[in-house]
């Protein structure tokens, strides 16, 4: 039984990163079709289909009566990004930021992380909070977007986001992998979800711990993979723009999804340690992008080396807890 779930999981994580994948692709190679910009294409449907995965074990959370799973999730994807993901990439090659959108979202990471602590604090997440997140996730979008058209037209990552998003793709196959998208990432979530609340209940794991660590690992493999790949091409920004991007959405869409569909009480280990975790993560994040005295932000390898390590002693601190 324990096995059968176990090999259930893998293959959920599996369906889940092919399926985010092949949906960005349809999405955004249909919406160059239509004659969108690469840059809108990039800063929208590549953003969100980064934080699809994340999205989708949220609902399948809801679905199997799993609430601290999603918002485990959203939390520990956040925590995952910066110690794991930044981290990885920043250890193959140092990250330098140059854009100037870059550096105008990595505080909105913050703000957004300090919301989270403000909607969470009471140990609640009511109807109405996931509502206003909600909200705020599609005002980012559009902020983001409208600061972005300002952007000079030299910024690094216009080039970068118009050699990333697809180009020549055929209307038919564009709407295929739509749709295959579209189908595979709730399936995929549905078993991911589900054998591991069985995993979870065997060595005797809360639903919280779940989502903040096989999960939430699980679910930023693309993110994973679209710095590593993004930083092997030159692509700084872009690397951790992923990173940032899918970090703001975290906690505007995902975290949202939980209480629109299932408010109610929380534990209260995400507050007292999960919280601070990801705050402290952001923080570091920021104060090594952001760079100062005029001098652009950039991440070395040795920067890359405390992530990870922040990330080990992270995975630790939780399983003790156990």
């Amino acid at each position: 039984m324990l096995t059968t779930n176990i090999i259930i999981l893998i293959l959920g994580f599996i369906g889940l990163v092919i399926s985010a994948d092949k949906f960005v692709y349809g999405a955004a190679g249909l919406a160059r079709n239509l004659g969108i910009s690469p840059l809108i294409i990039g800063l929208t449907i590549v953003a969100m289909g980064s934080s699809a995965p994340e999205m989708m074990v949220a609902v399948s959370a809801y679905l199997n009566g799993s609430p601290n799973t999603a918002i485990g999730n959203a939390i520990g994807s956040n925590i995952t990004n910066i110690t794991l993901v930044l981290g990885i990439t920043a250890l193959i090659k140092p990250l330098l930021v140059g854009s100037t959108t870059i550096r105008r979202e990595i505080p909105m990471v913050l703000i957004t992380t300090l919301l989270a602590g403000v909607v969470l604090w009471d140990l609640k997440l009511e109807m109405y909070e996931g509502v206003i997140l909600l909200l705020l996730f599609f005002i980012t979008i559009l902020t983001l977007t409208i600061l972005a058209l300002k952007r000079p037209s030299n910024d690094p990552l216009t080039q970068e986001h118009d050699d990333e998003v697809p180009e020549g793709v055929p209307t038919r196959k564009a709407v295929a992998w739509l749709i295959f998208g579209m189908i595979a990432l709730p399936v995929s979530s549905h078993f991911l979800v589900g054998s591991a609340v069985v995993i979870a209940q065997h060595f005797g794991m809360s639903d919280l711990v779940i989502g903040l660590t096989i999960i939430a690992i699980g679910t930023s493999l693309p993110e994973l993979a679209a710095s590593i790949s993004g930083v092997l091409k030159g692509e700084d920004d872009l690397a951790i723009g992923n990173i940032i991007g899918s970090n703001i959405f975290n906690i505007l869409a995902v975290l949202s999804l939980p209480g629109i569909l299932a408010p109610g009480m929380i534990d209260p280990a995400i507050i007292s340690r999960d919280f601070y975790y990801m705050l402290g993560a952001t923080v570091v994040m920021l104060v090594m992008a952001m760079g100062f005295r005029g001098r652009p932000g950039r991440i070395s390898r040795v920067e890359g080396g405390i992530l990870l390590a922040g990330f080990v002693a992270y995975q630790f601190i939780v399983f003790s807890s156990i």
